[in-house]
């Protein structure tokens, strides 16, 4: 298992944990040993169960158990995941987040289902290079982002999720026909002005959807779309309107980072951020949405924000409602044999892992 640094060090490495080992005998025979725990390699099982996917299941489960029991349990699981204890966390909201991530991911005892995930294919015209990112979600902590590029939209899809936002929901989606330019530095510290900016950008993309949409009824001889693609809607079917090339967006704009110069960059005054030490020069910004819900992923919504390219290898986004910010770094681990076989192929296993949470 990969996990990501401890929060809030997006720069840092991923760590590995081993789950599961496989001894190959003689006679195409072979033995599963479980490396859950702290008791060591005890007797385990795995399972074929079709193209691209297997389960794991500990036979031991007894093993993973400590002597001092949950609590036990907790606080080391605590300092392993979080690197920290129980009594470095002040905020009684981190404190329920942490517990309810506990709670749901040892009661599985690495008795697990298995699906092969592709990374992203990349294209010449693509802003960056796609791929696997490290991303900061407050008292959620650090979690795994995958970016790909669709055409004029690019999608942050949740390889590992929370209780509010599970794994394979796209957590962002930007649009890059709509480049936002901020203001200056003094005038960027005022949160108003850069809420100010966005929602004006929102009503025309609301208006442009519209009018899309009125189109598209008028093309088909149906009633006019009154109203925008509910939210998330945009999720599971394929962008028909995500014609020309990825970099179009893009190239029609100045680049002044591309370019070597940089535009300052700060946080607007009350905006909250787990990592402070994020760049303070970007290339460029675009109008995006991210994807917020209550626990249980319940009354989800996506909501307006910016995402701003700082260089080739992070990115940060500002939730407008929540008055956060997020830094994600990319993931320099490399990965074989994990490229996608088409582009059809990887965007069929978005639905899918999509759905698997729907």
């Amino acid at each position: 298992m990969y996990l990501p640094p401890h929060d809030p060090h997006v720069d840092d490495p991923m760590r590995f944990k081993p789950l599961f080992r496989i001894h190959l005998m003689e006679r195409k025979s072979a033995t599963v040993e479980c490396m859950y725990g702290h008791k060591g390699p005890h007797n385990g099982h795995i399972q074929i169960v079709k193209k691209d996917e297997f389960s794991t299941k500990c036979n031991q489960t007894d093993h993973h158990r400590m002597s001092g029991g949950r609590q036990e349990e907790f606080r080391t699981w605590l300092r392993e995941e979080w690197g920290r204890t129980l009594e470095d966390i002040f905020h009684e909201h981190m404190q329920e987040l942490i517990l309810m991530k506990f709670i749901y991911t040892s009661q599985y005892d690495n008795c697990l289902t298995y699906r092969r995930i592709y990374l992203p294919p990349s294209h010449p015209d693509d802003l960056i290079k796609p791929g696997l990112f490290k991303g900061t979600y407050g008292s959620h902590g650090l979690e795994i982002v995958m970016l790909s590029f669709h055409g004029r939209r690019a999608r942050g899809t949740k390889i590992t999720g929370d209780p509010n936002i599970p794994a394979g929901q796209q957590t962002v989606e930007i649009d890059l026909r709509h480049r936002i330019q901020l203001p200056d530095v003094e005038n960027l510290r005022n949160f108003n002005e850069l809420s100010r900016i966005v929602l004006e950008v929102r009503e025309r993309v609301r208006q442009e959807q519209q009018e899309g949409g009125r189109e598209a009824g008028e093309d088909h001889g149906q009633q006019d779309s009154r109203e925008p693609p509910p939210p998330g809607g945009e999720l599971d079917g394929a962008p028909a309107e995500d014609g020309g090339k990825p970099g179009d967006a893009a190239a029609e704009a100045e680049q002044p980072g591309q370019a070597g110069q940089g535009q300052p960059f700060v946080l607007p005054v009350g905006v909250s951020s787990r990592n402070e030490d994020y760049p303070r020069t970007c290339r460029m910004c675009f109008y995006g949405t991210g994807l917020i819900a209550g626990h249980g992923f319940t009354s989800p919504e996506r909501t307006p924000g910016v995402f701003i390219l700082f260089d080739e290898n992070r990115f940060g986004f500002v939730w407008l409602e929540l008055k956060s910010f997020s830094l994600y770094s990319r993931v320099q681990a490399t990965f074989r044999n994990a490229d996608a076989p088409s582009p059809q192929a990887f965007d069929e296993m978005l639905k899918n892992i999509q759905a698997l949470t729907s």
